[in-house]
């Protein structure tokens, strides 16, 4: 199959190599020049030679095609955008113009970016599916390198329009992730982790990140009791939203426990913390300015506070978070985040037409 992934840095190397691996034609492009630079370059001059780090493992492979020419993605069968969140809307606004009757466009994760493909007037043929978070959790390490620490044993997609589902699940099914599919991209925007975990996690982390200059994981230390506490009332915020919206109150532990372990028994919240403990966790995040806070907050949880307010749903451990961000960091997380007025109100309301809500 041809594939196009946009966003050359961790997760779209790795996934790129991966799918090259299981010899699909894949398109690697770099989007924009913010990092990964070293690594790209070396993409370039080496015909696309990257090798997977794995359980003491490595295996080679060269990708396709490595470019900066988004108009490429027009060939391809699938197109994958693997950017940070906040570039989304740019991003999809760019290629629009490219994209082709009967393809799929893959957003990991989504955050809800369908409503910017319907905003730019992405073409109704065009099928659109969001990921949670992403299939590999990786790194690049030098050039041409990637370590894996974690794959998701399980990746659950929102497809839209839902009448196309079938047809979307066929293709997909060809690529070799282990996917399973859920109502709608709006369950997939709402049960990003990251949503959860990075914001409680970095916010409650801001002295340890400063104190230790980088020698810190975030993972390992930072969910007490105390921390768990919050986070618990935090994600209870977030099925107040989902509930509201007509969707399943699912926890953020069931939801980790589905992505990352396949024995159905275990309890859920003694597989989050097992996951959190794994060695070959990163350290991070290293700056408090980074994509845990700088990212989720105003991608995710300015989201999550506008949809409440909408809503008419309380969602007060939100807002603290929010304001706290904006004091450390100085700026109006608002400001930066998305929200109804910049999704579209009519284009929430499609979505949520689409799945019978």
């Amino acid at each position: 199959m041809k594939v196009a992934v946009l966003g050359a840095g961790n997760g779209g190397c790795a996934v790129a190599a991966d799918m090259s691996l299981r010899n699909h034609e894949v398109t690697l492009i770099k989007t924009s020049n913010a990092m990964h630079n070293e690594n790209f370059q070396y993409l370039l001059e080496n015909n696309g030679k990257i090798v997977l780090h794995e359980n003491g493992e490595e295996k080679q492979t060269n990708i396709y095609r490595v470019s900066t020419d988004v108009s490429l993605i027009s060939e391809c069968d699938i197109v994958f955008i693997y950017v940070q969140t906040k570039f989304h809307e740019p991003l999809i606004e760019r290629i629009v113009p490219h994209l082709k009757a009967n393809q799929i466009l893959l957003i990991n994760p989504g955050y809800l970016s369908t409503a910017y493909a319907l905003k730019h007037k992405v073409g109704k043929d065009v099928i659109v599916v969001e990921a949670q978070s992403s299939f590999i959790d990786c790194r690049i390490f030098e050039p041409g390198h990637v370590k894996v620490g974690f794959r998701n044993v399980r990746n659950p997609l929102g497809i839209f329009p839902n009448a196309r589902k079938e047809e979307a699940i066929e293709k997909l099914e060809q690529l070799g992730f282990p996917f399973t599919y859920i109502s709608s991209v709006v369950e997939a925007a709402l049960h990003n982790p990251n949503l959860i975990v990075h914001t409680v996690g970095a916010i409650m982390s801001i002295p340890r990140i400063e104190k230790t200059k980088g020698e810190y994981c975030m993972y390992h230390e930072v969910f007490t009791p105390s921390v768990w506490r919050i986070l618990e009332q935090l994600d209870s915020e977030k099925m107040d939203v989902l509930e509201k919206l007509g969707f399943e109150r699912l926890p953020y532990v069931e939801a980790c426990k589905f992505r990352n372990s396949l024995d159905d028994d275990r309890d859920a919240k003694e597989v989050f913390f097992w996951y959190a403990a794994m060695p070959t966790r990163a350290k991070g995040p290293i700056v408090v300015d980074s994509r845990y806070i700088a990212e989720d907050v105003p991608q995710g949880l300015v989201m999550l506070e506008a949809l409440g307010k909408q809503l008419g749903v309380p969602t007060p451990i939100t807002t603290s978070l929010i304001e706290l961000a904006t004091a450390a960091l100085g700026r109006d997380m608002r400001e930066e985040g998305r929200s109804p007025e910049k999704l579209g109100t009519e284009n929430i309301a499609m979505i949520l037409k689409d799945c019978g809500r």
